[in-house]
């Protein structure tokens, strides 16, 4: 049985003055968990929430919590953002000299580990590391700000991505996720590319009618172009 449509906030847009506040209502908006994106400053020309950031907002939510670690040390941050209450960290396969061992670190020290690769960077990068993970993430723009312009050509990627991980027997147990421009006008595309698990950040909050109408709406056109798709 093929993963269930998913869609989780970037909170990047939100007002970091009351993050707690501001999980509660993404949570009561009906989203399905919660990606803090962590920027060093250095793999992205960003800096945004350190460990303590993300644990202060831990109790306002019941929802998970996913680090997207987009920062050139993971191994040293790790333990950190798992102690913060991150149930799943995402490690880029480009910062890690040894993605496998990195991967079986995160799993070994209490979380799910997930892989995540660039736009420029191959699906063919973690061919050998999927029996490790529990989430392949495809970004969609590169890394680094908010509010960026969706890449499409970024879906055959998708396509191959999804092709892997159901060679691998995976489909059932992995999650394939889509980050970067997603809005009701590109969330069917990533969707029918095969992703299942849709990041959003701008179009959530930008909603006139509100965080409810957006979760609401993107998940309405996923689950439409997955069905769809699975017509075709």
């Amino acid at each position: 049985m093929a993963r269930p449509i998913l869609i989780a906030p970037s909170v990047l847009p939100a007002d970091f003055s009351r993050l707690g506040e501001e999980v509660a209502a993404l949570e009561a908006a009906g989203v399905d968990l919660i990606q803090w994106d962590v920027m060093d400053g250095q793999f992205v020309p960003n800096l945004t929430f350190g460990p303590d950031v993300i644990a202060s907002a831990r109790a306002h939510t019941t929802l998970p919590f996913e680090a997207h670690l987009m920062v050139l040390n993971p191994d040293l941050m790790a333990q950190r953002y798992v102690e913060a209450g991150c149930q799943r960290l995402i490690l880029h396969a480009e910062t890690c000299t040894h993605l496998h061992r990195s991967l079986a670190r995160v799993n070994e020290i209490g979380a799910t580990a997930a892989v995540a690769l660039n736009p420029a960077t191959p699906a063919s990068a973690i061919a050998h590391v999927l029996d490790l993970v529990d989430l392949v993430l495809v970004m969609t723009v590169n890394p680094g700000f908010g509010g960026q312009a969706y890449i499409s050509t970024m879906e055959p990627k998708i396509t191959e991505v999804r092709r892997m991980l159901d060679e691998a027997g995976l489909s059932d147990t992995v999650d394939l996720e889509v980050d970067g421009g997603i809005s009701p006008s590109t969330i069917g595309a990533a969707t029918a590319a095969g992703a299942n698990l849709l990041i959003a950040g701008s179009a959530l909050y930008r909603d006139p009618l509100g965080l409810e109408h957006a979760v609401s709406e993107l998940r309405t056109l996923a689950n439409e172009a997955r069905a769809a798709s699975a017509t075709t």
